[in-house]
């Protein structure tokens, strides 16, 4: 779905009743577990955490003038979408989220490359995510994303 919204409180005022403290609570975790470094700004509609030009001044590769990205979270037709670029970029990483998953989630993985979609907005794996921020600091999103993906 596609919401108009100029900040993150906005864009959850936006949701359905049902979405609200599910993205509410992401995103709390988000800010109380994301090393420090990562700013929150609304991203492509969706809420979004970037590194931003005066950390990185060379911007996102596909668009200079965008800051780097590393995480979104966006309210779908059908599901809570959350994108995490680090889970994209680290094996080891996107090995470790698969393996913990159905340790804190009784419903089977819904994963793309780099989004994680939840169907069910009771049965969020809160404590897997919160666990999940905590593992790349900037200075390691930039050394992956320079590595992995910025096209040279």
């Amino acid at each position: 779905m596609k919401y108009t919204a100029n900040s993150p409180e906005n864009y959850i005022n936006q949701l359905p009743e049902n979405r609200q403290p599910v993205i509410s609570r992401i995103r709390d975790i988000i800010n109380k577990t994301i090393p420090s470094g990562f700013q929150e700004q609304m991203s492509y509609g969706m809420l979004g955490w970037v590194v931003p030009h005066t950390r990185y001044p060379d911007g996102y590769h596909c668009n200079p003038e965008l800051p780097l990205p590393f995480i979104n979270l966006a309210s779908q037709k059908n599901f809570i979408a959350l994108y995490h670029s680090g889970i994209y970029a680290d094996k080891n990483l996107y090995d470790w989220f698969v393996s913990e998953y159905p340790k804190h989630c009784k419903r089977k993985l819904d994963m793309g490359k780099s989004c994680i979609r939840f169907k069910s907005m009771d049965d969020v794996p809160y404590d897997l995510i919160e666990k999940l921020f905590s593992k790349i600091t900037v200075d390691d999103w930039i050394s992956l994303y320079e590595k992995n993906i910025k096209k040279k």
